[in-house]
């Protein structure tokens, strides 16, 4: 691939992955506050947990009372829903990340929401949320890894074919 395709190639990836950002980011500040399903109103019995693993395995003990439809949209859904955060900024950013600086930012974005739900009211605060949310950080960088080592191999095998 000649060096002009390959820059508009990452310009078009990273206004595309811009323009994923920001509708990622409103549907997040929805569902973390605002979706009456998952609880984000106002009038509820606050709740909020400092313990470690508590809610977790809450959640898997009683799976049967609870329903394993709210136990995979509990525990997978929070994974699940920081997993663009990790995958995103490494191509958003010219700046080189590595997996420490990646989980630290989704750990902190995840503790700005919790404390946010915790002043708000709105949803719980919960450790085990910022335990789930930093690992779904993490594992969406390391599915942008794998990405970008098969998206390198095929720009490589392009090269070798001229």
């Amino acid at each position: 691939m000649k060096k002009n395709a390959k820059k508009k190639l990452h310009r078009y990836i990273r206004f595309f992955s811009w323009i994923l950002f920001i509708i990622y980011l409103v549907v997040m500040v929805y569902f973390l506050f605002f979706c009456e399903q998952f609880g984000r109103t106002q009038g509820i019995i606050y709740r909020y947990n400092i313990h470690p693993f508590e809610e977790i395995h809450r959640y898997i003990a009683h799976a049967d009372g609870i329903g394993i439809v709210n136990v995979v949209i509990n525990l997978l859904g929070n994974v699940v829903c920081f997993m663009p955060l990790g995958f995103v900024l490494p191509i958003l950013s010219r700046r080189r990340w590595g997996w420490f600086a990646i989980t630290m930012i989704s750990m902190l974005a995840s503790v700005t929401v919790e404390g946010i739900q915790l002043l708000s009211r709105l949803g719980s605060c919960d450790i085990d949320d910022i335990i789930l949310n930093t690992l779904g950080g993490f594992l969406g960088y390391l599915t942008f890894l794998i990405c970008n080592k098969i998206y390198r191999g095929v720009l490589k095998r392009g090269r070798e074919r001229r």
